[in-house]
C-alpha cells in the first residue's frame, strides 16, 4: 500500500512511496503528529540520484521489521534536498558541527519542535566498522526518548543555541580589491595539482567556478599562470574518465586525483557550469578541445536531460542494471576488453582499447575500465576513431539506461539557460539558443506562474509546493540576462529585474548580507545563510553577480549598491578559502573591470553583436538592437545612433565612454578580444 509520498511531485519521494515505512513529507502536520503521539521525528534527507540513499532504502526502509519498529516509535519524514535546500542546509550544518562530517543520506532525529538531538548519515543494516546498525540506532534513540527525556531536551536546546550563535562574518565594509584577489590566487596556486590539474586531492570535483575566476583574472590582468591552471585543469578533465568520452557530459566527481574513475551520476548543474566554462575557455584561447567539449556537453544536456515541457531534468543516476540484471554503479558506462571485441571485432577493439585506456585488469571494478584519453598513442586516424566511437555509442544505447530524476529545479535551469544561450551564440548553433529560450519560457510560465514569486521545482509541467530560495532567484536572473545579451530581447532583462527586485525586498539583510530564504518563508530552527560556493554558486554569490550585471544594463544604483554590499563576504572569504568562493571571486573580477557596458546599435546576430559577445572583458554586458524601439528594450541603447548609417558599438565603464566604433576589430580590442 502506498504511503503519503504518493501524492508528491518529487521523483525521490516517489521512489519511497511504496516503502512499508509510513513516510510523511516535511509539513506542520508531521510535527503535530509527533507532538500528539509523543514520539520523535526521524528526518531522512536524500536525493534521487544518490547511490547510498538507494542502498539504505533497500536495506532498511524496504525491510518490514525495521519499518514496523520505525512506524511504532517515530514519525518518519522524508525530504528531497533538491526540493528543500533550506531544510537540508539547516540540519546538515548541525550534523557537521556534531560529527565533523556530513553527506547523504542524512539521518536526523528531532523533537516535535523540529530541534535535532541525534545525527548520522548512512546506517548499515548490521553493525560494522564501528558503526551501529540502523535498528540499534532506532532502539537507542527510543530508549533515550523514553527514559532520559531531560537529557534529550538539553542536547536539543544546546544544538539550537549553538546554531543560532553562529553569526556570519561578512568582511566589514568594502569590496574585494587587488590585495584580496592576489591572496586568493596565491591560495589557489598552493592547492593546485601540478601533475593532474584541479585543486586538492581525492575525491576531486570539477572546479568550474574557480576556472571562471581564473579566466576572468587572466582577461583583466594578463596573468599567464592563472590561464595555465584553467586550461590544464580543463584539458585534464576532458581527457579523464570524469568526462563521458562517448556521449559527452560530465560525471559528478572523480574518486581519484587523476580524474580516472568518476562517481557516475550526472547532474544538470555540473554540466551547465562546465559547458559555459569550456565555451569561455575557447573564447579565451581558441582551443579546439574546449570547443568540442562545450558543444558535446550542450548536446548531452539537450539529448539526455531535456523534458517534454522544454525544461531540463535534474540528474541521471550513477546506477543501472548490468548484464546479469544487478543494479550497480557505472554499469552503463564501463567496458571490458571482451565487450569491445564483441562490438568492434579484434582489430578495432585493440585500437579502441589503446585509445580509450581499456586494460585487461580494468581501471574500475570486475575487470571493467572507464573510457578516457590517456594519450601517448601518436596521431590517430580520425575517420576510424569516429566510426569506432559511433559503433560503441550505438551498442551502449542497447544497455539498460540509468534512471533520470525528471524534476526541474529553477536554479539549475537558470544555469543551463546561460550555458546554452552563450554556447549557441559562439558556435553558430541557433538550435541551442532556442532550447535555452524554451527553458526560460518554462521558468516564466510554470515557476513564476500566477503567484509572481519563483517556485523551486516543477515536474511534468506542474509547479511544486516549495518556494524558491536565493539561488533560484540569482541563477534564473543570470540565465535571463545571458539570454537577453544573445537574443536582443529586452523582455528577458525585464524578467531578471523583476526577480532581482524580490531579492532586494525579501532576501537582503543589514550591511549587505543575504539570506537563503525569503523574509516571509517558513521559519526553521535557523535561517539558512551560506555564502560559500560548493557544487553550484551559492545563492549569495549568484545574486551578487546578477545584481551587478543588471545594474550595468540599467544604471540602477540600488542594484549596484546591493551587489557591492554582497561582495563584502568575498573580501573576507576569498583570501582564506578561494576554492569555495570561486563564483564570488569571478563576480569581484567583473566589479574590478567595471563591468564594461557594450551597446550595439545594429542587427542582432550581426558582426558587431557577435564581436561584443566574444569579448573577454570580465562580466561585460551586451545590448544589441536597431530602430527606434531598441531603447525601450534596453536602456543602454537609448540615444545611441548609427554612425554614418553603419552599425555602431559603444563601450562604457565607470561612467566614461570610449568613442563609438563601426569597426569589429577595434571593438574586439576594447573588450580584450
Amino acid at each position: 500500500m502506498a504511503n503519503r509520498l504518493a501524492q508528491t511531485t518529487s521523483p525521490y519521494l516517489l521512489q519511497h512511496a511504496d516503502n512499508p515505512v509510513d513516510w510523511w513529507p516535511w509539513s506542520p502536520e508531521a510535527f503535530e503528529e509527533s507532538r500528539k503521539r509523543d514520539v520523535p521525528v526521524l528526518l531522512s534527507v536524500g536525493y534521487a540520484s544518490c547511490h547510498w540513499c538507494h542502498v539504505m532504502a533497500h536495506e532498511s526502509f524496504e525491510d518490514e521489521t525495521v519499518a514496523a519498529y520505525l512506524n511504532a516509535h517515530f514519525v518518519p519524514v522524508k525530504v528531497d534536498r533538491e526540493e528543500r535546500p533550506d531544510v537540508d542546509a539547516v540540519y546538515m550544518e548541525a550534523v557537521q558541527a556534531a560529527t565533523g562530517h556530513g553527506g547523504w543520506p542524512m539521518t536526523v532525529f528531532l523533537t516535535p519542535d523540529a530541534e535535532p538531538f541525534y545525527f548520522g548519515t548512512y546506517f548499515p543494516p548490521e553493525a560494522r566498522h564501528g558503526s551501529p546498525s540502523f535498528q540499534q540506532v532506532l532502539e537507542g534513540v527510543t530508549a533515550a526518548w523514553t527514559d532520559r527525556r531531560d537529557e534529550v531536551a538539553e542536547v536539543a536546546g544546546r544544538i539550537v543555541a549553538d546554531l543560532a550563535g553562529r553569526s556570519l562574518v561578512h568582511g566589514g565594509d568594502g569590496v574585494p580589491g587587488e590585495s584580496e584577489i592576489a591572496q586568493a590566487l596565491l591560495g589557489l596556486t598552493r592547492e593546485y595539482d601540478e601533475q593532474h590539474g584541479g585543486f586538492g586531492g581525492a575525491p576531486k570535483f570539477p572546479p568550474a567556478m574557480v576556472v571562471e575566476f581564473l579566466l576572468r583574472h587572466y582577461a583583466r590582468t594578463g596573468a599567464e599562470g592563472a590561464l595555465q591552471m584553467a586550461a590544464d585543469t580543463c584539458s585534464a578533465m576532458a581527457r579523464g574518465g570524469i568526462y563521458d568520452q562517448l556521449g559527452g557530459g560530465f560525471a559528478r566527481y572523480s574518486v581519484d586525483r587523476e580524474w580516472v574513475v568518476p562517481h557516475f551520476e550526472k547532474m544538470l548543474y555540473d554540466n551547465a557550469l562546465l559547458c559555459r566554462v569550456y565555451a569561455h575557455l575557447w573564447r579565451t584561447t581558441g582551443s579546439h578541445e574546449a570547443r568540442r567539449i562545450a558543444l558535446e556537453t550542450a548536446d548531452f544536456m539537450v539529448r539526455e536531460l531535456r523534458t517534454a515541457e522544454g525544461g531540463f531534468a535534474s540528474a541521471l543516476d550513477a546506477d543501472s542494471e548490468d548484464a546479469d540484471g544487478r543494479h550497480v554503479e557505472g554499469a552503463f558506462y564501463v567496458w571490458t576488453p571482451e565487450q569491445l571485441r564483441e562490438v568492434l571485432g579484434e582489430d578495432d577493439a585493440a585500437f579502441a582499447a589503446a585509445y580509450f585506456g581499456v586494460t585487461e585488469d580494468g581501471t574500475f571494478e570486475e575487470g571493467a575500465s572507464v573510457l578516457r584519453l590517456p594519450g601517448g598513442a601518436g596521431p590517430v586516424d580520425a575517420a576510424r576513431l569516429a566510426d569506432v566511437r559511433a559503433r560503441l555509442l550505438a551498442a551502449r544505447e542497447e544497455r539498460p539506461r540509468p534512471g533520470r530524476d525528471d524534476k526541474v529545479v529553477a536554479a539549475w535551469n537558470g544555469l543551463a539557460v546561460a550555458a546554452l544561450a552563450e554556447t549557441g551564440a559562439y558556435f553558430d548553433r541557433p538550435d541551442l539558443v532556442e532550447r535555452a529560450t524554451e527553458a526560460a519560457d518554462l521558468l516564466v510560465r510554470v515557476h513564476l506562474g500566477e503567484v509572481a514569486r519563483l517556485t523551486r521545482t516543477s515536474k511534468d509541467g506542474r509547479a511544486g509546493d516549495n518556494a524558491g530560495v536565493l539561488e533560484d532567484y540569482g541563477d534564473v536572473a543570470e540565465g535571463f540576462l545571458a539570454l537577453a545579451a544573445v537574443t536582443g530581447e529586452g523582455a528577458w532583462l525585464e524578467f531578471a529585474g523583476f526577480l532581482l527586485d524580490i531579492v532586494l525586498e525579501q532576501f537582503t539583510g543589514e550591511g549587505g548580507q543575504l539570506y537563503d530564504t525569503a523574509h516571509d518563508a517558513e521559519q526553521l530552527i535557523r535561517r539558512p545563510q551560506d555564502p560559500t560556493d560548493s557544487a553550484t554558486p551559492s545563492g549569495w554569490t549568484a545574486a551578487a553577480g546578477a545584481l551587478l550585471s543588471y545594474a550595468a544594463y540599467t544604471g540602477s544604483e540600488a542594484h549596484r549598491t546591493a551587489a557591492e554590499g554582497a561582495l563584502g563576504v568575498v573580501k573576507a572569504l576569498g583570501p582564506r578559502v578561494p576554492r569555495f568562493v570561486g563564483w564570488g571571486l569571478a563576480v569581484a573580477e567583473a566589479l574590478l573591470d567595471g563591468p564594461r557596458e557594450v551597446a550595439v546599435a545594429g542587427p542582432v546576430g550581426g558582426e558587431l553583436h557577435r564581436t561584443a559577445l566574444l569579448g573577454r572583458a570580465p562580466g561585460a554586458v551586451v545590448a544589441a538592437g536597431e530602430g527606434p524601439g531598441a531603447g525601450a528594450e534596453f536602456p543602454l541603447l537609448v540615444d545611441r545612433p548609427l554612425v554614418g548609417g553603419e552599425p555602431t558599438a559603444y563601450v562604457c565603464r565607470h561612467f566614461v565612454c570610449d568613442a563609438p566604433t563601426t569597426d569589429a576589430g577595434e571593438l574586439a580590442g576594447k573588450l580584450g578580444g
